[in-house]
């Protein structure tokens, strides 16, 4: 055989070798590769381009594109976003079939099919090689837990070397699968190997001599599954053993990317594990190759079936099972519940630079956000954090991770302190629990959304004893209440009992960022909960437990501060309030008890939060519970990313039907007298009748005009009547509060089953029977049941498998348990929040709550519910005024998404006429226009504001509105069918300006701030004229959001668009939540209203799209919604007495319902003047309600007359004097029994 001989000439033969990937990790590989490379090849030009530096470099952009238009081999790996996609797909087709070879793995189908090498093409039918692949890349395996990843990558390794014997395009496929192991064992040797492959099997044309010179040799393995040794002569080991670690405060295992260890890009990694071992932690750092880490969870940090770590903290940036392309939530959890420790997910940045993260107020970008912190959520993930990225500023480095370490110290004080609480024994445990005082001074001390807060404490003090804590237990429920709300407080002039004192000496020498406070606050102590000598910590030790107040944020007496100052830093008080339960009480857990507090609302960035964060500054390292409401998942989000809480959820208060009471209840007798009557009746009989009901529903103050003159017309209005009472008598509101520890009883679980059978489409259902069903051995009764009641056989099922488990759920008692097992430092099983009633897979309760999957927003579902909903808007707006709108007003918040799968997302949508865009793994992407063909009607213009927590938590859909508007903005359309692009164009004849900014249409407040502040204002009382809120409104609110993501504020621009809007709307979800329940309702649909009038000199309606019963909802005006929730509510028995059954927290909820609906009056005018009147007479002109209610809760009290007095005083309801004059008496008696109340507790 004749050797054939190279020359030197040939291996200087110019060969350009382009690598596109999504990330820097194997940069510095490359670098170091390409010097071994080009001694043997001098002529190779090897480039990598990372998807991640595009969107804050287009240079970088241009560089890939250039290269890959020279490219003679190309090499796409890990392109899964729409971004990056669309960016380089053009030039990787143009360049296809010019280049020597082009080899895309591992990326999304339109770059896959890209793949050209030799004979082999993806661009085919799914067959042969390529039904390889499909089976390589697999799905989720039901069996074995490790599965699905060892399956595909033994299948790999398996491949080529069965492809080796096969000829033809075999050999293609062989190589593509060699490929696939280079890069997925990426070391410098292994990306050098592959080069010098690829170059020695497709180096074409001119270049081709260099394929005797580049050299084949296989690929290095390493192992798959193994440990990571920092200091150790091999860094990679796949023996637990080999592992040298201090042994003392327990152990920590670490999950990390295989891909980065490999590469050599680990000093991030290093750092982690050295701040850990610091604190006397022995570390198992630990990887599986393929993206699942399922195989090194169980071999690492487990032996058997037990645990032997006691926290888990995952440095990847993506799910426990799945990467950026898919997850596998359902088989993370099993494992994660398996090993039953915490786990924490941290991010290192990937699309920013650290100086850009430092610099920024949003913190992580909206692909991170919801990448490295959604979707590892849905596993059980908590305690995001920044770890570690890139450091532009040193150019040796700059492509490698660099550490953060001050963050990275702080997450090892985290974990330490996690480790410490789970290995301390409970009678040495010292927790503190934290209750929430807002407003303050207003008897809402102890108070939190649908909790009764104190049965609640008393019941999780009880257990917390029963299980070994150290807890002084008080005698009952009120007694603890008293303890806590009175005992010292009136020695030191404070709200509730003085539990400790800081000196200001103190104070001054041990508050870090002091100079910061004191630039707002004034000097130390400030004024808030001090002597002037010293700072006040309320609360009261019970054992080792101690139960404190957090302080108010300070501003709520002076609203108009944020208006001016943005958000503010906490109070002396507050700050200092943490600063003790840390270093001073050492508490080793803390626990905020109920939704919700102020310390995640605290100004810093929205997510990835850094040492100059308040949130991050005030919880520091301590452990933090959060008892959180199961319906509430966005500010619940909050609390999770911003103060590094465990949720562990409550159920939201029982429902039941409001029925009728007093005078409604005659007018349906009277009504059915009218349908029973003798058809012969005398016409003057029926004539006295037709009167008396009259009569009736004008005392009802049900309104339905006149009676009809003739006597044969009377059925139709008798019938609307009927219909009137007919909604308020099956108008599903809540009864009472939740009580954590009390199962509902068995009434009231009947109710809500009920509810949740009506909402999955059941009807005609009766309690009592679904009741004996579902306590009934036999499936097919309640089966049979469900299909008597209209659904068909496939719907009856699914409501039969959801209405079973919802029973069995609910006779257990969860919450209690769940605290327990969080105090014991053990992993609190994930569960997507929501209204219980359509969405009871989130019992049980007593789990840690997340969001729906940020990428699949909005749902199938709620494109056609949103669709639905869209077009009930228009017809209401077309019967009351003859039209369809042109322009709507629209309130997001992020709850109601969450809750509804995004359905008032898809509302918006429908309005304008879009729908989101998705690629090919279903992940949101964009909008897309619909045409004005299929639209089937003129366009709206969609003025949408978002609350601050849909911003922080729906970036991409903030994004998606934005840019849905945008494109309906672009369209040529006729301006007759296009509002949206007819007023942009009018803006800018009259203003001049940019086209983008002209098109801007999605607002809210600026990054970190929350809320328009209308609400606290008309708490405050402190405003002179209702022009006030509009203006408080839109300098809050001013603050656009573009479909490139940039903020800017355009307060003028917003005023402008006011002046267009025909109607302004919010949907209504949750029956435990009505427009005045709550009141972040006034302060953002009532602030819009108020500025709509400003801007445009006239109102315009104002709809409630009210979802909360069964079937298709409906839309409402104001006015009604308001007419319809106090008669169901605050003047109806059956619910004001169910609140006063849970006492003092009973009396805070009937004031904030009347603070809330004179908020409506304040804003939008839509409250009628009866319904002050009887609320008066309800509550505080009848003698011995006045008394109860003051000694109940006196506080809360004397503000329902106070504010009864300032709704008559602004005019909103015009009583007589002699009315106005009994309720002065009235206020002056409340007053007189609180300062009894205070001085019998002084005496």
């Amino acid at each position: 055989m004749t050797q054939k001989h190279t020359l030197v000439s040939d291996s200087t033969t110019p060969i350009n070798v382009v690598l596109v990937t999504l990330d820097n990790h194997v940069s510095g590989a490359i670098a170091r590769a390409q010097k071994s490379l080009t001694r043997e090849l001098p002529g190779l030009n090897f480039e990598c381009f990372a998807a991640t530096e595009w969107d804050n470099s287009p240079e970088t952009l241009d560089a890939c594109r250039a290269a890959i238009a020279q490219g003679d081999i190309v090499i796409v790996t890990m392109l899964f976003m729409e971004m990056h996609i669309k960016a380089v797909e053009v030039a990787l087709a143009d360049r296809r079939d010019h280049c020597d070879a082009m080899i895309c793995c591992m990326s999304a189908p339109e770059i896959m099919k890209l793949t050209r090498m030799g004979r082999f093409s993806m661009d085919g039918e799914v067959s042969g090689p390529i039904a390889l692949l499909k089976r390589l890349r697999g799905s989720s395996d039901k069996g074995s837990p490790a599965a699905s990843g060892e399956k595909q990558l033994a299948m790999l390794r398996r491949l080529p070397r069965i492809l080796r014997f096969i000829p033809g395009t075999a050999q293609d496929v062989r190589a593509y699968f060699l490929t696939l192991q280079y890069w997925l064992a990426g070391s410098e040797d292994n990306l050098s190997r592959l080069v010098s492959f690829l170059i020695h099997r497709y180096a074409d044309g001119p270049r081709k001599p260099l394929r005797s010179i580049a050299r084949e040799d296989p690929p290095i393995e390493y192992p798959e599954v193994g440990v990571y040794q920092p200091d150790g002569a091999q860094r990679i080991s796949d023996q637990l053993e080999s592992l040298e670690g201090v042994e003392s405060g327990g152990t920590v295992g670490l999950l990390l990317m295989r891909s980065y260890a490999l590469a050599g890009n680990t000093r991030h990694y290093d750092a982690v594990i050295r701040s850990l071992e610091a604190r006397g932690l022995r570390v198992i750092p630990a990887f599986a190759a393929g993206l699942d880490a399922r195989p090194a969870v169980k071999r690492f940090f487990m032996r058997g079936d037990a645990p032997i770590v006691d926290a888990v903290v995952s440095l990847t940036g993506f799910s426990l099972v799945g990467g950026p392309a898919y997850n596998d939530t359902d088989a993370a959890q099993a494992l994660l519940a398996e090993l039953n420790v915490p786990y924490l997910a941290v991010q290192a940045l990937e699309f920013q630079s650290l100086d850009q993260w430092r610099d920024s107020s949003m913190g992580l970008m909206p692909v991170e956000a919801t990448m490295m912190v959604a979707i590892p959520e849905l596993d059980g993930a908590t305690g995001p954090m920044v770890f570690s990225g890139r450091d532009r500023s040193d150019p040796k480095r700059s492509f490698d991770m660099s550490p953060e370490l001050e963050r990275i110290d702080r997450l090892a004080d985290r974990v330490q302190k996690l480790v410490s609480l789970r290995n301390t024994p409970r009678n040495e445990r010292k927790v503190a629990i934290v209750l929430f005082n807002f407003p303050p001074n207003s008897g809402a001390m102890g108070t939190a959304a649908h909790l009764s807060v104190f049965e609640s404490l008393f019941n999780s003090l009880s257990a917390m004893q029963l299980a070994g804590y150290e807890v002084e237990l008080p005698e009952s429920a009120e007694a603890l209440r008293d303890a806590l709300l009175q005992g010292n407080a009136e020695e030191y002039g404070a709200e509730a009992n003085v539990h400790a004192t800081i000196s200001v000496d103190d104070h001054v020498a041990n508050e870090p960022y002091l100079d910061e406070i004191e630039a707002q606050w004034g000097p130390a102590p400030g004024r808030h909960w001090t002597d002037g000598r010293q700072l006040f910590v309320l609360g009261k030790s019970f054992g080792n437990v101690f139960v404190g107040v957090q302080p108010a944020m300070g501003y709520e007496g002076d609203p108009m501060r944020l208006l001016f100052e943005g958000g503010l830093s906490p109070t002396h008080s507050f700050s200092a309030f943490y600063r003790w339960l840390r270093t001073e009480y050492q508490a080793n857990a803390v626990l905020h008890f109920g939704t919700h507090g102020a310390l995640e609302f605290m100004p810093g960035k929205q997510v990835g939060l850094s040492a100059d964060c308040w949130p991050d500054r005030l919880i520091a390292d301590l452990p933090n519970f959060y008892l959180y409401a199961a319906n509430n998942p966005s500010e619940g989000l909050i609390a999770k990313r911003r103060s590094a809480a465990t949720l562990i959820s409550y159920m939201t208060p029982p429902v039941t039907r409001a029925d009728l009471h007093k005078e409604f209840a005659e007018l349906r007798s009277m009504i059915d007298q009218w349908r029973k009557r003798d058809p012969e009746i005398a016409e003057l009989q029926a004539r006295q009748l037709i009167d008396a009901i009259a009569a009736q529903a004008e005392r009802c103050e049900l309104d339905q005009g006149p009676p009809p003159d003739e006597l044969a017309n009377a059925e139709i209005w008798v019938g609307k009547l009927r219909c009137d009472l007919e909604e308020i008598e099956t108008s599903l509101i809540p009864f009472g509060l939740h009580v954590v520890g009390q199962p509902m009883s068995s009434d009231e679980r009947d109710e809500l089953l009920l509810a949740i059978a009506e909402a999955g489409g059941a009807s005609n259902l009766n309690a009592g029977h679904l009741h004996d069903a579902l306590v009934s051995d036999d499936p097919a009764v309640l089966l049979s049941l469900l299909a008597q009641s209209g659904l068909e056989d496939e719907a009856a099922e699914e409501l039969q498998d959801r209405l079973s488990t919802a029973h069995s759920e609910l006779v257990k008692e969860h919450e209690l348990p769940a605290l327990i097992d969080a105090l014991d430092g053990n992993f609190i099983a994930p569960v997507s929040g929501g209204d219980l009633i359509r969405n009871p897979e989130s019992l049980p309760t007593g789990r840690n709550i997340h969001g729906f999957d940020p990428f699949r927003l909005p749902s199938a579902y709620a494109m056609v519910e949103g669709q639905r909903q869209a077009n009930q808007l228009i017809d209401r707006h077309r019967v009351d005024t003859g039209e369809a709108p042109s322009s709507v007003a629209l309130v997001l918040w992020g709850t109601d998404n969450l809750k509804s799968e995004g359905v008032a997302i898809a509302q918006a949508l429908a309005l304008i006429g879009a729908k989101p865009r998705f690629d090919s793994y279903g992940r949101l992407s964009g909008a897309e226009l619909l045409s004005l063909e299929v639209l089937g009607r003129p366009r709206i213009d969609v003025l949408v504001t978002l609350s601050g927590i849909f911003r922080d938590l729906l970036p991409m859909q903030t994004r998606l509105l934005a840019e849905a508007a945008f494109l309906a903005a672009e369209a040529d359309e006729p301006l007759e069918l296009n509002p949206i692009r007819k007023h942009v164009l009018d803006y800018q004849a009259e203003h001049g300006g940019d086209f983008e900014i002209a098109a801007l249409r999605v607002f809210s407040n600026a990054e970190g701030a929350y809320g328009s502040n209308v609400n606290m204002l008309v708490d405050s009382g402190r405003w002179e004229d209702e022009s006030e809120f509009a203006e408080t409104y839109t300098n809050r609110k001013g603050f656009a959001y573009s479909h490139s993501g940039q903020v800017s504020q355009q307060t003028d621009l917003l005023n402008n668009m006011l002046g267009e809007v025909d109607l302004a709307y919010q949907n209504l979800d949750s029956v435990e939540l009505g427009v005045t329940t709550v009141d972040h309702y006034f302060d953002t649909l009532g602030g819009i209203s108020r500025a709509v009038q400003r801007s445009k000199g006239s109102t315009v309606p104002v709809y409630i799209a009210d979802h909360t019963g069964s079937g298709d909802g409906k839309v409402r005006t104001l006015d009604e919604q308001v007419a319809l929730e106090t008669r169901t509510r605050l003047l109806n028995p059956k619910w004001y007495e169910s609140m006063l059954g849970h006492g003092y927290e009973g009396v805070r909820q009937i004031e904030a319902h009347l603070t809330n609906t004179m908020g409506w009056s304040a804003t939008a005018g839509g409250v009628a003047p009866w319904v002050y009147q009887q609320i008066s007479e309800t509550f505080i002109l009848d003698d011995d309600m006045r008394r109860r209610l003051a000694e109940l809760n006196p506080v809360a009290a004397s503000r329902v007359a106070n504010r009864l007095i300032e709704a008559q005083e602004r005019d909103y309801w015009g009583t007589d004097e002699e009315s106005l004059e009994a309720l002065r008496r009235a206020g002056e008696d409340l007053e007189d029994f609180l300062e009894g109340i205070t001085g019998e507790a002084a005496a």
